[in-house]
């Protein structure tokens, strides 16, 4: 896989992403995007164990915080409970994510000083996992 690089990254989220070390790129498709492909989803009540997730890099960032996760191929639940707020398309270089609506609270605000892509990555791993703390398989 050709990992494309249509923008540089801040160097604090570039290295984070290599020590991460899942395969990442950087796309411009109306926004930019960040790609990281294999990332697990982080329980085997989904249908797929590993996703492609684009974290999209709103105007401004770091100073604008980041939110919501886009995730190929659509995450369901293999007991076929709904997952809420993931009703949403995005298409990004002709491949379509499904959107997962998901925000920071008042008790975790955006701190640009001290947020980035890895923590909005770990808040997506969290996301991931809580999808099953509330509605537990039966």
């Amino acid at each position: 896989m050709k990992l494309r690089r249509d923008f540089d990254l801040l160097p604090e989220d570039a290295r984070f992403l290599d020590d991460y070390g899942l395969p990442w790129e950087t796309v411009i498709d109306g926004s930019q995007w960040v790609l990281i492909h294999q990332f697990p989803s982080q329980h085997e009540g989904y249908n797929h164990p590993t996703v492609t997730i684009a974290i999209r890099l709103e105007t401004g960032y770091p100073n604008t915080e980041l939110n919501m996760v886009y995730v190929h191929p659509a995450l369901a639940r293999k007991d076929r409970r709904p997952i809420g707020a993931t009703q949403a398309k995005q298409t990004i270089s002709g491949t379509v994510y499904q959107r997962w609506s998901r925000h920071r609270t008042a008790q975790n605000p955006w701190n640009p000083t001290q947020d980035g892509i890895g923590s909005h990555i770990f808040l997506i791993e969290d996301w991931f996992v809580r999808e099953f703390e509330k509605c537990p398989q039966t």
